[in-house]
């Protein structure tokens, strides 16, 4: 078992930071766990303690393409009668594996609730500054 620990930025290509671990306790994963997203994993493999590098990963290796299917409509009854949804709102919810999810309120028309279980960073480029602090 291999563990890694570092900081990193995250930007879109025009340059809004999306993540920002440089003032909190470094990152850590094990490599081979599937608990960081792919491209990250990859980079931090082939880097030494102490070293530093700028990336940009594709989509595929961040959180993938965004897609159509996992925009789902739903009845509103199956809110709870005390949430109101709103539009561009975030909601967390459990899916069917009982994992928790965010979704995004897209649209509502009458009865219906158009929810966008993509992430928010589905289909983009991402450029992150890696600092790699210690590999265990």
């Amino acid at each position: 078992m291999i563990a890694s620990k570092f900081t990193m930025t995250g930007k879109l290509n025009d340059g809004t930071v999306f993540a920002d671990s440089r003032e909190r306790d470094p990152l850590q994963f094990v490599i081979g766990e599937n608990r960081i997203i792919t491209g990250i994993e990859e980079v931090v493999v082939g880097m030494s303690a102490g070293e530093s590098k700028k990336v940009e990963i594709s989509a595929d290796k961040a959180f993938g393409q965004y897609r159509e299917e996992k925009v789902q409509v739903v009845n509103r009854s199956q809110f709870p009668a005390d949430m109101e949804p709103k539009v561009g709102e975030e909601i967390q919810m459990t899916d069917g594996a009982g994992r928790t999810v965010v979704v995004v309120v897209k649209e509502i028309s009458g009865a219906d609730v158009t929810l966008d279980t993509n992430h928010s960073l589905a289909g983009k480029n991402l450029t992150f500054d890696i600092e790699l602090i210690e590999i265990t």
